[in-house]
């Protein structure tokens, strides 16, 4: 099914299978040093990874967001989630994300990249925002990995308002946790590679980056 058709509505995606993620044995914690080396090995070997960040959420209207908490990469088997605040595994992540040969591929990354220039001082290389890549093919308004999930699969992505407004800034993720950040990831991947299968994501998009 091409990109550019409808979207199905709210009452069909309700009747669609839900989507099957990663489990929790095949999501990686990156906590140490050696974490973050065997991360860093693994994912550079990858040419397209999916790619997201979490933050703890802010409640008050001027309330700065001093994330992102959680940064995480996946392939078609396996996700590694980093916590920005691990000092031990800074390098290795700040490598990943100025890698101008490991595209990360994403939904809505335009405030991500910001968040994490600021907290990070890296300006993300190869960054594909695959929301840009649906509205090259039709689609006016951002998708989401909700939205492609359902148009591409006809799957249901299910995603938690109480896990997406939880305390990522914590030291100690739930494993409810790692699975939501793990599968927000690899939704992406997945998304990216039935659109690459089509033909639908050009060479050069490989360079965009979302402002």
């Amino acid at each position: 099914m091409t990109p550019h058709r409808p979207l199905p509505d709210k009452a069909t995606v309700e009747s669609f299978a839900p989507f099957e993620g990663l489990s929790l044995d095949a999501i990686r914690l990156v906590a140490s040093a050696a974490d973050a080396a065997l991360a860093l090995t693994t994912l550079s070997q990858q040419r397209v990874v999916g790619f997201d960040t979490e933050s703890r959420p802010t409640f008050h209207r001027h309330q700065r967001s001093e994330g992102p908490h959680v940064v995480q990469f996946a392939t078609l088997d396996t996700a590694f989630i980093f916590q920005t605040s691990i000092r031990e595994t800074s390098e290795a992540l700040v490598a990943l994300l100025a890698n101008p040969s490991l595209v990360k591929a994403g939904f809505g990354l335009a405030n991500d990249l910001r968040h994490l220039h600021r907290k990070l001082n890296v300006t993300p290389a190869a960054i594909l925002d695959l929301n840009h890549v649906f509205h090259a093919h039709g689609h006016l308004n951002a998708i989401g990995a909700r939205g492609a999930i359902a148009l591409l699969f006809h799957q249901r992505f299910v995603k938690s308002r109480h896990l997406t407004t939880s305390d990522w800034a914590s030291q100690h993720l739930t494993d409810k946790q790692l699975l939501y950040a793990a599968n927000d990831a690899y939704a992406a991947i997945r998304v990216y590679t039935a659109l690459a299968a089509q033909g639908l994501i050009p060479t050069q998009d490989h360079a965009h980056q979302p402002v």
